[in-house]
């Protein structure tokens, strides 16, 4: 197999869109602002401990200072960084809010081999190595190859050291370490865009018809609930478009405003259960998410005439005939919304 064949084989199994990667970038930036949160605290903590305790000293310190200082400053980047790129576009969203995690991880491989030679620590120069690697596969959304390169570097220059240390077996023990963390990554990377791509089909056999009477359809048939109550659930989610909703709330919409939610309560798991349970049975992911008492749908997977009618759509706008989601009196007022917004359109 020669390299271009090569290269395109590695595309089609493991590149994937960023447009479709914007949801995992910006579970990278959550994640990597909370981790740059405790680097500023291991940092900025141990730069106070080394002023306290060698003030007298600090000359002989100066390594420590600087290996300190640069964990301190990195974070803090890292901290502004993962809150000034918190609304990008979707099509950037990927690639910007990625960004911190690959300085995390250069800093994490550096702070190792600072323990490895500097330190003259070999044991947790390699443990922060694994530990980097491990959790970077736990934690992050990436590509594989920036992870090769980086860590791979990081263990040829570890080489020497290692066979030094801990003999052939111990060297050859850690290159199979590299090599394995390596080939999770792609394994990792391999299943993203498996789910990813199972996602995009599901979209399109997934549909929320709003206009008229609410109706979600998958595979071209209706999706039929044990419960009456769980259609009309899923057609304030969908109403919602994505926002997520509270227990105290959907138990007004469903049951009225006044009603008490310790008793209405069971009423509202039961229609969790029906739902779950009806989605499971067709296969239906990722679609209704069920969190500690807020529940939403994904919008982004699943096709509605509501949805393109607020982008701008035309046929949306053309197909609206001033009904929407009939059989529910909390859509009433957003009938009326969507009316006025066809006549301004005409009226332009």
């Amino acid at each position: 197999m020669n390299s271009n064949n090569l290269l395109k084989k590695y595309q089609e199994r493991y590149c994937i869109p960023h447009l479709d990667l914007a949801d995992s970038g910006e579970r990278n930036r959550i994640i990597s602002f909370v981790a740059n949160i405790f680097l500023f605290l291991f940092g900025a903590g141990d730069l106070v401990a080394i002023f306290i305790i060698h003030h007298a000293n600090l000359a002989e310190k100066i390594v420590s200072i600087i290996y300190f200082g640069i964990f301190t400053i990195v974070s803090i980047f890292g901290i502004l960084y993962s809150k000034g790129i918190k609304n990008v576009s979707k099509e950037k969203a990927y690639i910007l809010k990625t960004i911190p995690i690959y300085i995390i991880m250069t800093t994490a491989l550096g702070a190792s081999l600072y323990n490895f030679y500097i330190l003259n620590q070999p044991f947790n120069g390699f443990l922060t190595y694994c530990l980097t690697g491990f959790l970077m596969l736990c934690l992050f959304s990436f590509s594989p190859i920036p992870f090769l390169v980086a860590f791979f570097i990081a263990i040829g220059i570890m080489i020497p050291g290692l066979y030094k240390n801990f003999g052939a077996t111990g060297l050859a023990d850690s290159i199979l370490c590299a090599i394995l963390m390596f080939c999770l990554s792609l394994y990792k990377r391999r299943t993203e865009k498996k789910q990813i791509m199972l996602l995009k089909k599901q979209k399109q056999n997934l549909e929320a018809k709003t206009f008229g009477n609410f109706t979600l359809m998958y595979e071209n048939k209706v999706v039929k609930f044990t419960r009456t109550k769980s259609n009309e659930l899923m057609g304030y989610l969908v109403y919602k478009n994505g926002s997520s909703v509270n227990t105290k709330e959907l138990i007004a919409v469903l049951w009225g405003q006044n009603k008490d939610s310790k008793n209405y309560g069971s009423n509202l798991r039961n229609l969790i259960v029906d739902i779950k349970q009806t989605f499971n049975k067709l296969d239906i992911q990722n679609f209704f998410i069920a969190e500690y008492n807020n529940f939403r749908i994904n919008p982004e997977i699943v096709k509605c005439d509501y949805y393109d009618f607020l982008s701008g759509d035309k046929n949306a706008i053309n197909n609206f005939a001033g009904e929407f989601m009939n059989q529910y009196s909390w859509a009433e007022e957003t009938a009326g919304f969507l009316e006025m917004k066809v006549m301004n359109n005409r009226q332009k």
